[in-house]
């Protein structure tokens, strides 16, 4: 079933925004690792928002679950499995994507590696978990944004949202592995907004605080440690996934046309206040 064709503003009309440019009715939104924690709520509320949201994973049986969540809230979802980090398999995603819904609008680049890596001091880290999660988290970043790039320059939109992290700032200890997987995505985010703003596509990058989800981490962050690191916000209290839909959603629609090549903290203001 494909999507209805959507009508898109010129990029560099300098037309004003109108309240229809703040939606994503009908957009086709891909999210990776959408099958549970920040990914799935996103998903969640993609739809509700009227988009139809993709839910991307390669645990395809928990990416239908979120799926049918979706459908049972009256909204409109896709399932799709991927290995982000599987060059095949991304651009077999893609094209199950276009065959389905026509086109893809959309892509937030979510997947990442982090509940499940060891932590440890840097010299500590093998060259095989330090593959893996360059792997995932940049290269599969990568093949995602490549893969949909050409499908958003024929359409002349797109909008491509990368995930950071803020223990880039933090300069998180015992986590380097992962700490430069998040640094490469932010530089990724500024080249790629260079080489496809011609075409009406933008790329961003959010950078999150520490999220609390319902995903089961290696080294799980005690109370205390949960406490200390709102306190250094200028917003203290912990953060939950819903704290991210509102800049997702912003810089999915028409409305963001002008912003692309930014990095945007949503921490409750930690970066501010530290």
């Amino acid at each position: 079933m494909t999507t209805t064709p959507l009508t898109h503003t010129p990029h560099d009309s300098g037309v004003p925004a109108s309240a229809r440019d703040f939606d994503v009715e009908g957009r086709v939104v891909v999210v990776t690792g959408a099958a549970q924690g920040i990914g799935r709520e996103l998903a969640r509320q993609f739809a509700a928002a009227g988009a139809v949201a993709v839910v991307a994973d390669l645990d395809f049986a928990k990416a239908e679950s979120v799926v049918k969540e979706i459908h049972d809230a009256g909204g409109t979802g896709l399932a799709v499995r991927v290995d982000v980090a599987d060059e095949s398999s991304v651009a077999t995603m893609v094209e199950s994507v276009i065959d389905e819904r026509g086109r893809i609008d959309v892509l937030v680049n979510n997947a990442s590696i982090f509940a499940s890596i060891d932590k440890g001091p840097f010299d500590q880290i093998s060259v095989a978990q330090w593959e893996r999660v360059l792997k995932v988290n940049v290269t599969g970043t990568f093949l995602c944004v490549r893969a949909v790039a050409a499908h958003m320059r024929a359409t002349g939109f797109g909008r491509i949202i990368n995930i950071s992290s803020d223990s880039v700032t933090r300069g998180t200890a015992n986590y380097l592995h992962y700490v430069t997987s998040k640094s490469a995505v932010i530089g990724m985010t500024n080249s790629l907004a260079r080489e496809l703003g011609g075409y009406g596509i933008t790329v961003n990058c959010v950078r999150p605080g520490m999220v609390a989800t319902e995903v089961e981490r290696t080294v799980n962050p005690t109370i205390e440690g949960r406490e200390r690191a709102a306190s250094q916000q200028c917003i203290p209290r912990g953060m939950v996934p819903t704290d991210l839909v509102g800049i997702m959603l912003f810089l999915a629609t028409p409305a963001s046309a002008f912003i692309t090549g930014q990095t945007i903290a949503c921490d409750g203001g930690y970066t501010h206040s530290s």
